[in-house]
């Protein structure tokens, strides 16, 4: 992105409304930059006749809105959207469009599920919870997802509780991480599930649990050291404002193992 010179395009008056992120859009670079760093979030609430009256009305850019138009509400190629949008700004060094190539490749290789899961994360990625938790259920109530990717329903039931917890709705985040446990037998699943019970039930609830699951000392360790790398006491209580820094420690891990 350093081939192109900042803010060579005015700012409108009137920002663009990006629905996905819920977030206001003032020049062509922050489109640029948006698009070229949320690929998974490029759709029709993004690409639309409003961007292109935008484009028109408020930056002055006629010809690149002319360009768009054509394949705004059709079955359009990717590049046929994006290539015009960076191009006007020179946005793109040759090796960044490069490297873009290849991932809208990757992309267009991945079956719907696989993309549909992969906008999932990027809406947590960009904080927008309740979004990613819609894509998500979609996801699940279509079924079928094993055939996509082995694994895949129960990353996505893991992933589905992390967007739970980070809105503190641990019962719910609770439910996802046992899912997911039971879809993939992974002990990571089951600790997960613990801490997120353990934030929501009493101690005694939370030790008639673990008996229940007959957790072993691996996982009743595992939840012990999780606890202790996030809470200065070990017997300290774990509220609901330190989960979600304990979740997201285990998504990271999650993805790192399983590459989802």
């Amino acid at each position: 992105m350093s081939g192109y010179i900042l803010c060579q395009t005015k700012k409108a008056e009137v920002p663009f409304f990006i629905e996905n992120i819920s977030t206001n859009i003032y020049t062509l670079e922050e489109l640029c930059y948006y698009l070229y760093h949320n690929l998974c979030l490029i759709d029709q609430t993004l690409i639309n006749e409003n961007l292109c009256d935008w484009l028109s009305n408020e930056l002055g850019l006629t010809e690149l809105a002319g360009k768009l138009r054509p394949n705004v509400g059709k079955f359009a190629s990717a590049e046929d959207i994006l290539y015009p949008i960076f191009k006007e700004i020179n946005y793109l060094t040759y090796e960044e469009l490069r490297t873009l190539n290849g991932e809208l490749a990757k992309l267009d290789a991945q079956p719907p599920a696989i993309r549909e899961k992969q906008k999932g994360d990027a809406l947590v990625e960009n904080g927008m919870y309740v979004n990613a938790i819609h894509v998500y259920q979609r996801l699940l109530e279509r079924g079928n997802l094993e055939q996509a990717r082995e694994g895949l329903t129960a990353e996505i039931c893991h992933n589905l509780g992390c967007a739970y917890s980070y809105l503190f709705q641990m019962e719910k985040a609770a439910e996802c991480f046992f899912r997911a446990y039971e879809e993939s037998k992974n002990k990571d699943e089951l600790i997960a599930y613990f801490l997120a019970y353990k934030s929501v039930k009493t101690p005694i609830e939370y030790e008639s649990r673990m008996q229940e699951l007959k957790a072993d000392e691996e996982i009743q360790k595992g939840v012990r050291e999780a606890l202790n790398r996030f809470v200065k006491l070990p017997e300290k209580p774990v509220y609901s404002q330190h989960i979600d820094e304990l979740l997201d420690a285990f998504t990271r891990e999650y993805h790192r193992s399983t590459g989802a």
